[in-house]
């Protein structure tokens, strides 16, 4: 039995094992660092502590997914229709139930299946093996990371991935790339001493994590946490877990009616969540709460069928009642919307985001905020040399580099050091800043007030005094002075990246560090790489690797010319400087006065302040040269001593090319973007300025809103739940970000009416990612728990992508709006038809249907089902990027599709039923005939010839609706007011949708043999063949267009459902500025949207569902 245990037991220890000393951990665990665990104790270890690997990893359950679809509220709702029609022996309505309700199911149920699978395809074993050291053996072996217990001695080398939480006892060299644990994107160098006190997962530097990659050296370790037992199965359980509903405690102690109250409460929450009411996306919940709705209507105009009929309950009166229950239910609708959303998910896939679950388009579009991780998401996660302070010659600078690891991308500038203070330099660019956005400002507010200037200047003025911005090519770079030389050497040389052109794939590869490949990127782009200059004779003597607690590396080489060996040392600026003697090269050497030592530390404080990582660079020139044998004798100290500082190096993390874009697009959709890191509060902040999450001054901002946009994790988490709910607006950046931060920074923004989605790629992003409404994770980067717990999967890694989702979720959103108004004004026409139809009685009293249960099955199914699906296929209007995003609150079922829905269905309900008179009593002399529900007879020719007409004119009208919402509020014979190359572009306006317009004109068509197909028409639809009636049948569709025309009308010219803003294009309509930190952000939308560019402030939306922002 023990071996059938699945869950992982984590191993007791006296303390943290990284406070513990090696022997300590090895007898804890039972085992010994030399020999390994005996094959026995792997058995028992197996048994007691489970396998290694984390839950929720299992295969995907087909019929779980069946039984998803299979419960669905409008399904559950077409099951009961079906069971009425069999139970009064229509075997034929029951089949044609019978299949819509399996068309739907098994639509659903291949593309969720198929979306599983496609994300399953993509997730990758995070620990394929490890080489751990068993029974004595002198060799380790590799073996699958699964049986790998606590008490394993675990070999790593360089490449590997950590199999479990390991304790290190041996570690030469040895670091690991955590940043899917904490978000760092620099490689954490590794020791074996116990750590002392409580230290969070970073500051762990004895412990190698499972998951974690292995960068450079080698180590060995005793393993202390196997699957949910390691940092990962924490951070894995803390997304599995779900919170608990308030009151839902059944404990006695609480209240002597507690038990009750907890067990209803529950009991409800099963049954909302079996019929969709209280679990999923708003579009569901409100899908189920129609299908009950409709149900209800359906059940309460059976009621009226059999009051009219006196309780007289005949076979007849029940068909009736079916009739009015089908009419009134929209059967295609799900069949339609999956459809619809898996025609989306494709499209999505060719923009590289995988879409998990469908229903995440439709909540995509209602996003308000995007919570996004910094490295890899909106940064490369590579480092890039930014600048570089050279002693007496100025600061090197990197601009407009695409590529961290291309040498040709972007070019070099060199300019002078600042001689003023931090603060100074700040309030400089500050001030240069503003005065710069204050000119573009005044142009544009002038082009918007003068509506007869013709042309626009080319150029916005410079203000006076203010420097342009850098000018170059690729490739540029100033001249190789003799400094630069001395600290591009010593960059190049001290250092164990690399750095080539691939000619077969035809970019630049690296390799390495990821500072190591910055600095050694920076010198290839002056032609100084390492390879070059070890060709050109440079010779390598002795390496003193990178030590953490020295902070510093350093390299002896032989110079090629005259023989001089030379020390290259870099590091940390504060260890390097201490043991420097002089700065400088050259004619620009001096002694390193206290007074340089200051300037020295203000340079790297500027630097710093930039958000850049500092190294310092130094040399010395050694006076008596050794051997290499010699040289390994020799200790560091000796050897790192009397040093002379050449330069600093300023290193970032780069954001993306399309980060900038994608995240001022975002804020032209009204969305606002929050940066959640693991990184240095300098860091964090000046890669949001960079990339427009925050402005570049806060000086304009008041003072409570400037102190509450930057917030570390320490100072966000020591706020109460009320003391966030205060604040004047939630932290645009939280640097030092924990997982639980993330997840009470979603929180915070929930319980302020937002609507979140959550972007990342570590596993430490997984929590936030489930509780998030919408949770977008990395393809390539991201870890298979992040996968896991996301919603979407973006396959290149690309922030900008999400964008590419909103605007697919907003067409989604707006198309589900069409082609529901579509369906249900039909359901609305049919009922008003059959309910007035009750009036129409035969001689023996029995009311006589203008339209038979399968004509309104045919209808419902056939005619409606591909309009609907061509007007799921509409594209994406100009404006949709240009406008907040549509309340969530309210959702599909607006006031205006309400009211939409009630004025067409009730103007078709009416013209079809005019049509039915016109026939039955006009030319028929009002004779309703004789059982005339069940089959035909000749007395119920002119009964069937009205259901034939009635038919024909509601399957046009509903055709011809289909191409009036193809817009909600513009007219069908101008849907683009902006367009200037037609006066009459109806033609192409409708033709420019193909299968929208095919699906009306063939349906248009084939109504025609439908009439006269024998058979069909007179045992299965119950109509007859007409003639003359083919004229009143059209005539009802001009008045129905015009109808519809001018209720659009009214609703633009009196702006209702608008906020009784006008719809009316001015033809002196410009460009308007809006309020957000891009100046010259454009936009088409009215001017009453220009107020709705951020998001800070507290309140949640309002009940109208009108963002407040």
């Amino acid at each position: 039995m023990a071996g059938k245990k699945s869950k992982t037991v984590a191993p007791t220890f006296s303390k943290p094992p990284y406070q513990l000393s090696i022997q300590q951990v090895a007898d804890e665990l039972g085992t010994n660092i030399e020999t390994g665990l005996s094959t026995q104790q792997v058995g028992e270890y197996t048994a007691k502590y489970g396998e290694n690997k984390l839950e929720g990893e299992g295969a995907i359950s087909p019929w779980r997914i069946l039984l998803k679809q299979v419960a669905n509220a409008m399904i559950l709702v077409l099951f009961f229709a079906m069971a009425l029609s069999y139970g009064t022996k229509d075997f034929i309505e029951g089949g044609v139930i019978t299949a819509v309700i399996a068309l739907n199911v098994l639509i659903g149920f291949w593309q969720e299946y198929n979306a599983e699978k496609t994300v399953d395809s993509l997730r990758s074993l995070s620990s394929p093996s490890a080489a751990v050291l068993r029974n004595g053996d002198i060799d380790v072996k590799t073996i699958p990371s699964g049986p790998v217990v606590p008490g394993d001695i675990i070999q790593l080398v360089v490449g590997d991935i950590v199999p479990a939480d390991v304790r290190l006892f041996e570690a030469y060299n040895f670091a690991a790339l955590e940043a899917i644990l904490t978000g760092e994107p620099i490689p954490v160098i590794k020791e074996i001493e116990p750590i002392e006190g409580e230290q969070g997962v970073g500051d762990r530097i004895n412990m190698a994590f499972s998951g974690t990659e292995v960068t450079k050296g080698r180590a060995r370790g005793i393993v202390v946490g196997t699957g949910m037992a390691t940092e990962m199965g924490a951070i894995a359980a803390a997304m599995q877990s779900k919170s608990k509903k308030a009151n839902r405690s059944v404990d006695p102690k609480k209240g002597k009616w507690n038990p009750v109250k907890g067990s209803a409460l529950r009991t409800w929450d099963a049954i909302g969540k079996f019929l969709g009411l209280t679990e999923g996306t708003p579009l569901q919940k409100k899908l189920a709460k129609l299908a009950y709705v409709l149900f209800g209507c359906a059940i309460l105009l059976a009621i009226i069928v059999f009051g009219v009929n006196k309780f007289n309950v005949t076979h007849e009166v029940q068909i009736y009642a079916i009739s009015l229950g089908i009419a009134i239910i929209p059967e295609s609708l799900i069949a339609v919307l999956t459809i619809t959303m898996a025609v989306g998910m494709k499209k999505m896939a060719k923009n590289n985001v995988i879409v998990r679950k469908l229903d995440a388009l439709e909540a995509l579009g209602g996003v308000t905020n995007i919570c996004s991780d910094k490295t890899g998401t909106l940064t490369q996660g590579k480092m890039v040399t930014r600048k570089a302070w050279i002693p007496g010659v100025g600061i090197y600078s990197v601009e407009r580099n695409n590529s961290a690891a291309d040498p040709t991308s972007g070019f070099v500038t060199i300019g002078a050091a600042s001689t003023e203070d931090a603060g100074a330099a700040e309030r400089e660019y500050q001030d240069k800043r503003a005065k710069r956005d204050e000119a573009r400002s005044a142009l544009a507010l002038k082009f918007a007030d003068d509506t007869n200037i013709k042309d626009r200047p080319a150029e916005v003025p410079t203000p006076e005094n203010e420097k342009p911005e850098p000018v170059g090519n690729d490739g540029d770079r100033p001249d190789v002075v003799p400094e630069l030389e001395a600290f591009l050497q010593s960059t190049s040389l001290c250092n164990l990246a690399t750095v080539r052109y691939n000619d077969k794939e035809k970019h630049w590869q690296t390799s390495g560090d990821p500072t190591e490949v910055a600095l050694q990127v920076f010198a290839h782009r002056f032609d100084f790489g390492r390879k070059k200059l070890e060709s050109s004779g440079w010779k390598e003597f002795a390496e003193y690797g990178f030590d953490s607690n020295v902070k510093r590396m350093s390299v002896v080489f032989q110079e090629p010319d005259n023989g001089k060996q030379m020390i290259f040392t870099k590091g940390a600026v504060e260890r390097i400087v201490d043991l420097c003697d002089d700065i400088g090269f050259g004619d620009n050497r001096q002694p390193l006065t206290p007074q340089l030592k200051d300037e020295v530390i203000r340079q790297m404080t500027l630097l710093a302040d930039q958000g850049l990582r500092v190294l310092a660079i130094a040399r010395r020139v050694v006076d008596t040269p050794k051997r290499s044998q010699d040289w390994s004798e020799t200790p560091r100290e000796e050897v790192e001593c009397n040093l002379t500082l050449l330069g600093l190096a300023g290193l970032y993390d780069p954001p993306r090319l399309e980060s900038k874009l994608a995240v001022q697009n975002c804020t032209e959709a009204g969305i606002q973007v929050h940066m959640l890191t693991g990184d240095h509060p300098g860091t964090a902040r000046a890669i949001a300025r960079e990339i427009g999450i925050i402005p570049k001054d806060f000086g304009t901002l008041p003072a409570d809103v400037a102190a509450a946009m930057c917030m570390t994790a320490s100072e966000f988490d020591a706020l109460s739940d009320d003391q966030i709910d205060e604040l004047p607006n939630l932290p645009f950046v939280i640097a030092r970000c924990a997982p639980s931060t993330k997840v009470r920074m979603i929180e915070a923004l929930n319980r302020r009416g937002r609507y979140v989605a959550m972007t990342g790629d570590g596993v430490n992003d997984a929590p936030s990612l489930k509780r998030a409404n919408v949770g977008i994770a990395m393809g390539e980067g991201g870890s298979d728990v992040a996968k896991s717990a996301a919603d979407l999967v973006l396959t290149d890694d690309n922030f900008a992508s999400i964008v590419k989702a909103v605007e697919e979720g907003r067409r989604m959103f707006e198309n589900i709006q069409k082609f529901v108004l579509h369906l249900l004004v039909s359901n609305v026409g049919e009922v008003i038809l059959l309910i007035i139809g009750l009036a129409f009685q035969d001689r023996n009293g029995l009311s006589v249907f203008p339209l038979a249960p399968l004509q309104v099955l045919w209808i419902n199914m056939l005619t409606s089902s591909f309009p609907a699906f061509g007007l799921g296929k509409e594209k994406p209007s100009s404006e949709i990027m240009r406008r907040p995003p549509h309340s969530i609150k309210v959702g599909v079922f607006t006031w205006q599709i309400m009211a939409d829905m009630m004025v067409y269905g009730f103007l078709m309900g009416t013209l079809t039923l005019c049509t039915f008179i016109v026939v039955v009593y006009g030319a028929g002399g009002g004779n309703l005939g004789h059982d005339c529900n069940s089959r035909y007879s000749e007395a119920c020719d002119v009964v069937f010839r009205a259901r034939a007409a009635v038919f024909v004119q509601l399957t046009w009208l509903i055709l011809v609706s289909a191409w009036e919402f193809k817009s909600l509020r513009r007219s069908m014979f101008r849907l683009n007011p902006y367009q200037t190359d037609s006066y009459f572009p109806f033609f192409k306006d409708i033709y420019d949708n193909k299968f929208l317009f095919w699906a009306v004109i063939i349906p248009g068509i084939l109504v025609v043999p439908v009439i006269y197909i024998p058979g069909l028409n007179t045992m299965v639809l119950r109509h007859a063949p007409i003639t003359w009636e083919w004229a009143v049948s059209a005539a009802g569709v001009p008045i129905f267009i015009f109808g519809i025309e001018v209720w659009k009308f009214i609703k633009r010219k009196w702006g209702l459902f608008n906020n009784g803003e006008s719809d009316r294009i001015k033809k002196d309509s410009s460009l308007s500025l809006r309020q957000g930190f891009f100046t010259m952000a454009r936009t088409m939308t009215r001017t009453s949207m220009g107020s709705r560019t951020t998001t800070m402030e507290k309140r949640p939306m309002n009940d109208k569902g009108d963002d407040q922002v």
